[in-house]
């Protein structure tokens, strides 16, 4: 089956990758650059497909986040729920879907569905063709803002869903949730829908902030808090 590299050596080195139909919560506090992380994991690799579901950013911003992280543009797909409400007159395209606002969750499930078919039709029609099922990988940023405007029942049916969807496409999803923002019935009520967490915690140096993560979860092991920092706009792992 299929694996996928993230950049991230304590994942690629240590374990071979993240296996195919896997969903990953990154669990943060306020203020991490989480979602870069978030990025690095979910951008698409050489011959594999990204669909970004964005509730606190606009597709523009995605996408050139995503540039910056060396993507392929065609390859990446954005469903925004945030820019129509401002521009109301925006039209879908086949990289760009637009809702209008992130309480539409029957509109992502929908654009989500629409865009992955076109992403699978194009690859397989691609010459020469990659690999089969195409490898695909799905990210939300963030769960955070799902909970903020839809009750927990009905947000986690629209995770269930979506979480099942990434398996049956054996690609990986990605979903950042703010621990601090909820309590552990939401926590671990979502914690349910995951194959493996990535904890984020900050760490008060006086003057500053220093941010770690650790995955629990792959091969049933929990790994060693890891450091990592902003650099020139980009989120640099510091090396084991």
């Amino acid at each position: 089956m299929y694996r996928y590299n993230t950049g991230l050596s304590i994942i690629d080195n240590h374990f071979q990758g993240i296996h195919a139909a896997s969903n990953i919560l990154i669990l943060t506090p306020p203020l991490s650059h989480a979602e870069h992380l978030a990025y690095m994991l979910a951008r698409p690799m050489d011959g594999e497909w990204s669909i970004f579901l964005s509730t606190d950013e606009r597709a523009s911003d995605v996408v050139t986040t995503l540039k910056r992280l060396g993507a392929d543009r065609h390859h990446i797909g954005v469903i925004d729920a945030i820019t129509k409400c401002s521009v109301p007159t925006l039209s879908d395209t086949s990289r760009a879907k637009f809702v209008t606002s992130p309480m539409d969750l029957t509109g992502m499930g929908i654009k989500f569905s629409r865009m992955a078919e076109d992403m699978w039709k194009e690859s397989v029609n691609a010459d020469p063709g990659g690999p089969l099922p195409p490898p695909l990988r799905f990210c939300i940023n963030s769960v955070s803002t799902l909970l903020m405007y839809s009750r927990l029942e009905v947000a986690y049916r629209f995770l269930h869903v979506i979480t099942n969807r990434v398996k049956k496409l054996e690609g990986i999803g990605v979903y950042i949730l703010n621990n601090e923002s909820f309590d552990d019935k939401t926590l671990s009520t979502i914690k349910q829908l995951m194959t493996m967490i990535i904890e984020v915690k900050s760490v008060d140096v006086g003057m500053s902030m220093q941010w770690y993560f650790r995955i629990v979860g792959i091969n049933g092991t929990t790994t060693q808090w890891v450091q990592y920092h902003m650099e020139d706009g980009q989120l640099v792992v510091d090396m084991l």
